[in-house]
């Protein structure tokens, strides 16, 4: 059986499911939640900018267009943190352009897990700065 079956085998029955592969559907999404579970703390856009830029092009934030940077925060803070807000695994804070990890997230931490690894592209350990 391949992970993602084992993945619905282990989760049949469960109100997460839906919720938790819905999020991890867009990769920026995904970037995040893997920063925020291992850092366990709080993280601003452009903490999580810089994290997604490095991801993705694996260059320093300083060899990255300003550009880039600036359009990953703004789907950052208009779309990505607001659903994962929504499904209740992270808390934003828009004023202070912050994301929090939240209880829920730590009680989906498994099943995310299995998602993430299923990412190939995505390492298993994300440095957040």
């Amino acid at each position: 059986m391949n992970r993602v079956g084992w993945l619905k085998k282990r989760m049949v029955g469960t109100p997460e499911l839906d919720t938790v592969l819905d999020v991890c559907e867009h990769e920026h999404r995904r970037i995040v939640l893997a920063a925020l579970t291992e850092q366990h703390q709080s993280l601003s856009i452009d903490d999580l900018a810089t994290v997604i830029v490095q991801h993705n092009s694996h260059t320093s934030p300083a060899e990255s267009a300003g550009e880039t940077l600036s359009q990953i925060r703004t789907g950052l803070h208009h779309v990505h943190l607001p659903k994962l807000a929504d499904a209740g695994l992270v808390r934003y804070d828009p004023e202070r352009q912050l994301a929090e990890p939240t209880a829920q997230l730590d009680r989906t931490e498994s099943h995310l897990s299995v998602i993430l690894a299923v990412d190939s592209e995505l390492p298993t350990s994300l440095e957040a700065p």
